[in-house]
């Protein structure tokens, strides 16, 4: 007796059997619940980060809200005082104090007045600390003096004394020239207490007769911004900074400066030159994604890589009405917040290792224990295989193990017994199995054949079935539109007569309606209007003849038949397909030629008639349009200019073949059917469109209606590349069964 074995490639030992599935499952749970919790806590951190960075942004933002308002406040109670007489211009000395007192309540760095006459005033705070006082008059040189002042606000004694002409500085020009306050701009030098970095304001001022007197202005010391995001609470790794949108530095968190001293002045630095390598590299990644910074109009959440390290980057756009544009940008690696996460993860491994090697190690003892009792009912097996019947196996622990010996014993003396037996009616059973095979082989085939006509029938049932469901869906809205356009015909038509009782009763001279007659070409809108009902009402029609064409199809419904014109037929779908035959840019229009013969009226459905007319000229554009795209790549492709050489042409002729008989030809000039497949083209579900363009029903459905439902014929003659020309002979009048 031969032994019966699978392939040894299918074969795995029952050890593996039992330990792989128990391992895999242990080490798969785990991993799965590692994994969700790293992605759940880094979901987490990036929630985190991006409220930091939102909350940073907006104390920022509140900053520099009330913080760079105070100039303006400042400069418009001067403003206001002057116009109402309050303070006077030419009162120096007094004014001089009253912006040293002002110094003293605001945390400004200037607050001075310049005026036309080329004099001016003001209280400085150059160091930070000590106020003093510059008076100048219009006379160069040495025009101005630098005053110290004692606690009263008083002059104490000259500290300096230089040159300074308002109309050469932009702080006074530039908000005259505005008419209105504004920030006048950035202003940087190293003074004897200093780097001095500055942000001015302006205001034009107007006595009570409102005449021009100058300006006054308030500067802050823009240094203190940097101060204040130091103090921030971000993280270790964490970076704010501010910039204008030409990306000029304004202020950052870190140590750095935003300004360098080159040749003892102060020289301010790009966000993308700044000393500090995070502030440097956030900005150049911004510059390289945005182009420019102008180019960042609201919020931006983003994430960089910087120096192979993942970085939260918050940028927000900060604005005020005196022309201040500004960008604030806060960013956090992404390191700060993952640390406890990969310590997690790395825990997580590590337990799932060794889960795995506990599982393993059940996983051995396990399986040797169930398998040393199934490995001798193996050997047992395959001695009664090879012939040898005299086998008797020994019981296990296990209960069930146990029963299956003793089957198999039972078996085993039961299969001695039977043997004999077997041998002696194995001769009769061959006869019998080939007797049996015959029946079978029989059956088979009519099993096929029963089946391959049920599915078929299962086939057109289902397509029934779904083609009068979309019939049945469109119904519904069309007939509303169709329905509704009499109503409109009505309407509008009502209104034209109603607009020509007005012409003859009103005023035909008056120059306002005549312009707007000549505007919207009354004449031509009273004469294209119904035009353009009509063609909606036949587009309406059409439509409704061809969801009852489908019904037709699907044999839920009926459809009349009647004596029809069939040149109408054409007419009307070729009406509907006009927008595809017109000339467009991709493509140039169709010509249609018609050739009709003096036809009777036949016998048909006609809006099944109209379905075959609706597929074939559809199924022709195509093929125009194909043959359109195919020469203008060509030509493109060889650089030859485009001309109008591309010629699309249908041609539709009727005839009469005889009394009984009418025979209408659709032929077109597009890229043709290969002879490989046109023997398939009626086969419902076949077609040579893309996925999505074409479902293979409609040249299958037009064989249908032409063939079997008016007893007629549907050929199709091509040329590939030259064209396709399909044939419609159909009887004038229908037999009737």
């Amino acid at each position: 007796m031969r032994k019966l074995r699978f392939s040894t490639l299918q074969e795995l030992p029952l050890q593996l059997v039992l330990i792989i599935p128990f391992v895999v499952q242990i080490f798969g749970t785990v991993s799965l619940v590692g994994y969700l919790s790293f992605k759940n806590g880094q979901k987490a951190v990036d929630d985190l980060a991006n409220q930091l960075m939102q909350r940073t942004s907006s104390i920022v933002n509140h900053h520099l809200d009330s913080y760079l308002s105070i100039p303006h406040k400042v400069s418009q109670m001067n403003a206001d005082g002057i116009r109402m007489g309050l303070l006077n211009v030419r009162d120096r000395k007094t004014l001089g104090r009253y912006f040293w007192y002002q110094m003293q309540a605001y945390d400004l760095t200037y607050i001075g007045i310049a005026l036309t006459t080329g004099e001016g005033l003001g209280a400085a705070r150059y160091d930070g600390k000590t106020i003093t006082i510059d008076d100048w008059t219009a006379q160069l040189p040495n025009n101005c003096i630098n005053y110290a002042t004692d606690n009263q606000g008083n002059r104490t004694k000259v500290n300096n004394i230089y040159n300074y002409n308002n109309f050469e500085q932009s702080w006074y020009l530039e908000p005259v020239k505005a008419g209105k306050p504004i920030w006048s701009g950035i202003y940087t030098w190293n003074s004897p207490f200093g780097p001095y970095i500055t942000a001015a304001t302006g205001r034009p001022i107007y006595d009570q007769n409102n005449r021009l007197l100058g300006m006054v202005g308030a500067d802050i010391h823009l240094s203190k911004l940097s101060n204040f995001l130091q103090g921030l609470e971000v993280s270790h790794s964490g970076k704010v900074f501010i910039l204008e949108r030409n990306g000029m530095l304004i202020a950052n968190s870190g140590k750095n400066q935003p300004f360098i001293l080159v040749n003892d002045k102060v020289q301010r630095l790009k966000a993308v030159n700044s000393p500090d390598p995070i502030v440097q590299g956030i900005a150049k990644q911004l510059q390289q994604r945005f182009k420019s910074f102008d180019t960042i109009t609201e919020t931006k959440e983003l994430e960089f890589d910087f120096q192979n390290k993942p970085y939260y980057v918050h940028i927000t756009p900060w604005r005020d009405q005196y022309g201040l544009d500004w960008l604030v940008v806060v960013s956090v690696p992404q390191s700060a917040f993952m640390g406890q996460i990969n310590a997690n993860t790395q825990t997580t491994i590590w337990l799932c290792f060794a889960a795995l090697v506990v599982a393993s190690m059940m996983g051995i003892f396990t399986s040797r224990w169930i398998s040393r009792p199934i490995f001798r009912l193996n050997q047992a097996s395959e001695l009664m295989a090879l012939g040898n019947l005299d086998q008797i196996v020994k019981g296990s622990r296990i209960k069930e193990l146990n029963k299956l010996t003793d089957s198999f014993n039972y078996m085993a003396g039961k299969l001695r017994q039977s043997f004999t037996a077997l041998e002696k009616s194995n001769e009769a059973l061959e006869e019998r199995v080939e007797e049996r095979t015959m029946e079978l082989k029989n059956a088979l085939s009519e099993l096929q054949h029963t089946q391959a006509q049920v599915v078929q029938n299962e086939k057109m049932s289902s397509l029934g079935q779904l083609v009068a469901g979309v019939a049945h869906e469109i119904n519904n809205p069309v007939n509303f539109i169709h329905g509704n356009l009499v109503h409109l015909n009505e309407y509008i038509q009502d209104l034209l007569n109603l607009i020509q009782l007005y012409e003859q009763h009103s005023n035909p001279n008056n120059p306002e309606i005549q312009n707007f007659i000549e505007e919207i070409d009354l004449d031509f809108l009273i004469a294209d209007l119904p035009k353009t009902l009509s063609s909606m009402k036949v587009g309406a029609s059409r439509i409704r003849e061809i969801v009852l064409t489908l019904r037709n199809f699907s044999r839920l419904d009926e459809a009349e038949m009647k004596p029809v014109n069939i040149h109408e037929g054409i007419d009307s779908t070729l009406l509907i397909l006009q927008h595809r035959i017109k000339s467009r840019p991709e493509q140039p229009e169709i010509e249609v030629i018609k050739d009709y013969g003096n036809l009777p009226l036949v016998e048909c459905y006609a809006g099944q008639l109209n379905q075959v007319f609706m597929n074939i000229l559809t199924n022709a554009i195509d093929a125009l349009e194909e043959k359109s795209r195919t020469e203008n790549d060509f030509l493109e492709e060889n650089q030859i200019p485009l001309t109008d050489k591309i010629h699309n042409q249908i041609k539709i002729s009727t005839s009469m073949l005889d009394s009984e008989w009418v025979q209408i030809s659709l032929s077109d000039n597009g890229i043709g059917i290969p002879q490989n497949i046109q023997q398939q083209i009626f086969n419902p579900f076949f077609t040579t469109k893309p996925i999505g363009k074409g479902t293979g029903l409609g040249m299958s459905i037009s064989y249908q209606i032409i063939v079997e439902k008016h007893g007629g014929k549907l050929k199709c003659i091509s040329i590939p590349n030259q064209g396709t020309e399909f044939v419609i002979q159909i009887p004038i009048h229908q037999k009737i069964d």
